[in-house]
């Protein structure tokens, strides 16, 4: 993994069965992009709850506890839902770019 994929979280073999099998087993899938990246595509089943409305929004992601894979578009905006999200009491798997789902 290179540095700057190191920082912004996600990105590791890991990171993507970890998230895989999170889904698979009923996670939530959070985009936190624009719509308008939302539209221009996302991973199936994912859900887009853009970061500047997350904290607001915290109830349709699901309760304390809940598991969730959030991703972005390049692994900046995932990286800062995911530590709001566990200080709220979410457990957190940040994929980092959507580009990491192959």
């Amino acid at each position: 993994m290179g540095f700057f994929s190191s920082l912004l979280g996600g990105g590791n073999a890991a990171t993507l069965q970890q998230a895989k099998a999170w889904v698979q087993a009923g996670a939530t899938l959070l985009d936190v992009r624009t719509p308008g990246e939302f539209g221009n595509g996302h991973l199936p089943g994912a859900r887009n709850i853009p970061l500047q409305t997350l904290p607001a929004s915290l109830k349709q992601v699901g309760k304390k506890g809940d598991k969730v894979v959030v991703y972005c578009q390049s692994g900046g905006r995932s990286a800062q839902a995911r530590a709001l999200l566990e200080s709220k009491g979410f457990e957190v798997t940040d994929l980092g770019p959507m580009s990491a789902w192959r």
